[in-house]
């Protein structure tokens, strides 16, 4: 009997459900940093084994919305919830998701959740066993699993659990994909996680990566990206003094890039300013933001 189903990793920002999907996928899709609210669409990622196919829905982390950009980024959450077979909420050792109202409206599906607390390798046994309690005495029909995403603990256990709980399904996808995204995207991602590593204060979330051009020759890719800030100042911040940040960013992006592409890559990037883009639904959509 073979399964399938869609597995949707809700949790706040900072909690690790990037790391979590990727060790689950045992690649690297999702782009990790240390800076919260990383992730700000929803990526899916597909594993397959002979008799089971898993996606993985990566959504932006639970935030109260401070502005439109986010209000797009919580809807991607919030749609996570119709498609749904099964639910990971992932906190950590230090937080707790609070959210009453998703908790609410994932119970009222009536779907398998599994709870699971990330980042014990940060922590004491006590305080695991501790949280572990919590949660169980909690909500007593969840799942509940200690894990570290970044050390593989657990990662196991976790994968065997979702393929008990997914329906009998074919699958939803061909057997070699890997992810719903195109390269582009991926592209797209590299340049935003070198300005998120680069960066401090308000630069990595005033700034949308788009790829302007992505020519495939046959032993080059000729990649242009279009970086938009939200105002003249940021600007300069990015480029820095005689274009030494811009390039150091292309630097470390374009080899990434060509371990991803496997091929040698020649890559552009040009700082445009967006006045006050996340305020802006044409430009938010332009870029990729959905209404649902």
């Amino acid at each position: 009997m073979h399964k399938a189903g869609f597995v949707n990793i809700i949790g706040k920002p900072n909690v690790g459900k990037s790391t979590l999907m990727n060790a689950l996928l045992g690649e690297k899709l999702s782009i990790i940093t240390p800076k919260a609210q990383t992730t700000r669409h929803r990526i899916l990622g597909i594993c397959n084994g002979d008799n089971y196919q898993i996606v993985f829905s990566d959504t932006p982390g639970v935030l109260d919305p401070g502005y439109k950009l986010q209000e797009y980024m919580m809807r991607a959450v919030k749609s996570t919830i119709l498609d749904a077979d099964v639910f990971i909420i992932l906190t950590d050792i230090q937080e707790d998701f609070n959210h009453e109202e998703l908790i609410g409206q994932i119970n009222k599906t009536g779907l398998p959740v599994m709870l699971l607390i990330n980042k014990i390798d940060l922590s004491e046994l006590d305080k695991v066993v501790e949280k572990t309690e919590y949660w169980k005495n909690r909500f007593p029909q969840w799942l509940v699993l200690p894990i570290s995403a970044l050390e593989n603990f657990n990662i196991d256990k976790v994968l065997e659990k979702l393929i008990e709980l997914l329906p009998p399904s074919e699958p939803f996808y061909p057997k070699d994909d890997l992810t719903d995204r195109p390269q582009r995207f991926f592209i797209a991602e590299i340049v935003r996680e070198k300005i998120l590593l680069n960066y401090q204060k308000e630069i990595p979330y005033s700034v949308e990566v788009v790829v302007d051009s992505f020519q495939d020759e046959e032993s080059l890719v000729r990649i242009r990206c279009i970086i938009h800030v939200s105002r003249e100042s940021q600007k300069g911040i990015l480029i820095g003094h005689k274009g030494s940040m811009l390039k150091k960013i292309g630097t470390e992006a374009r080899l990434d890039m060509e371990q991803f592409l496997g091929k040698k890559t020649f890559l552009e990037l040009h700082v445009k300013v967006s006045k006050n883009w996340r305020e802006s639904d044409n430009l938010l959509r332009r870029f990729g933001y959905s209404d649902v």
